[in-house]
């Protein structure tokens, strides 16, 4: 009918169709009305947030384990597909978003605690084998050895490119395969979440391993530098001092985030930023992350409307804006994401708008 690579207007218009047999079809398929849009991919809105039936099982426990809740399961409703109510694994969530893999803080092991989960879901009967039906929802050839090996070395992995490297469950690790590992829910980690991981969690770990170097333990020692170049690593994240600090591009500099202070909705993109800008742990690029997700802080399209430059020094830069950003002669509105800020550049700027108003 039309053999070009671009096709016209006026062929679509030739293409003949039966509105009747369609019709019938129609009919006869869905004589009781069209099916209700459901979805078991995790990456949708309109996933019901279970692991039973999903396409990727673990990574929905793991999530729920972390206090994770899907957005029909929060209140929000779309067109035949209305708010969840609770499904009886609230009681499994953990009540900071902070799963140590290890036993820490007076918790359970993560692999013991997603057990119980993945049991009271009906995929797994709690025995300590790798559950039947979500062998293949591990994201591996073969089934895991064990949840213990897979939540170590595959979850955050697979976590990444499951939800196409802006991951919500982070990793965190000293960089030994025998030494601190947390799995943390990212909307939680406010400033009190991550002194708590830091102090009480990591805490609790760095006390562990003194007193078993002290014992004189095969590897206690290791695993005590290990853990305090950690905490040393959390308590810059803390502070905010480049390279450890955040950069919102579209936010005024009086309204910079001083230390560790995340606004969900700033994206994950940005938020990372300290924790794979730190000391690398294990993989180069990734800091302290498990695994290196695919982020970058390149300059994104397009370019920003007239800003003034006292708020917006990093649009007057025509590349990329050195340390301190001073900001150039020239408004370029380029958007520049890989900027670095002071902690007193931005109380200065605070103070300056205060006594402005």
């Amino acid at each position: 009918m039309d053999q070009s690579l671009k096709v016209t207007i006026g062929s679509f218009g030739k293409i003949q169709f039966d509105l009747a047999h369609w019709q019938a079809v129609a009919s006869e398929r869905y004589s009781l009305g069209f099916p209700k849009p459901i979805s078991k991919d995790p990456t949708q809105w309109l996933f019901n947030g279970h692991p039973k039936g999903s396409d990727a099982p673990l990574q929905v426990a793991v999530a729920r384990l972390l206090g994770y809740r899907w957005p029909r399961q929060t209140g929000s409703e779309f067109p035949d597909c209305p708010a969840l109510g609770p499904d009886g694994l609230e009681a499994h969530a953990d009540a900071d978003g902070i799963v140590c893999l290890p036993p820490i803080n007076r918790e359970q092991p993560a692999a013991d605690r997603l057990r119980r989960l993945l049991a009271a879901a009906g995929c797994g009967d709690g025995s300590g084998a790798v559950p039947a039906p979500v062998k293949h929802g591990s994201g591996r050839d073969g089934p895991p050895p064990s949840l213990e090996d897979w939540l170590r070395d595959g979850f955050f992995e697979q976590h990444c490119k499951l939800f196409k490297n802006r991951p919500f469950i982070w990793h965190l690790w000293d960089g030994r395969k025998d030494g601190f590992h947390a799995l943390v829910n990212y909307h939680r980690l406010d400033n009190a979440n991550l002194q708590k991981l830091c102090y009480s969690y990591l805490g609790d770990w760095i006390r562990q391993q003194d007193a078993d170097a002290k014992a004189d333990k095969p590897g206690a020692a290791e695993r005590l530098g290990a853990a305090r170049a950690l905490e040393a690593e959390l308590v810059k994240i803390l502070e905010g001092e480049p390279p450890y600090d955040l950069f919102i591009r579209w936010k005024p500099l009086h309204q910079q985030p001083i230390g560790w202070q995340p606004d969900l909705n700033d994206g994950v993109r940005l938020n990372i930023r300290p924790f794979m800008q730190a000391r690398d742990m294990g993989r180069k690029g990734a800091g302290l992350l498990r695994f290196k997700p695919n982020i970058k802080w390149d300059k994104d399209r397009g370019t920003e409307p007239l800003r003034h430059k006292a708020d917006y020094p990093w649009f007057w830069h025509e590349t990329e804006p050195p340390s301190g950003c001073p900001g150039g002669p020239d408004f370029t509105g380029r958007r520049w994401n890989d900027v670095h800020l002071t902690r007193a550049r931005k109380q200065a700027a605070r103070t300056a708008k205060r006594s402005d108003t």
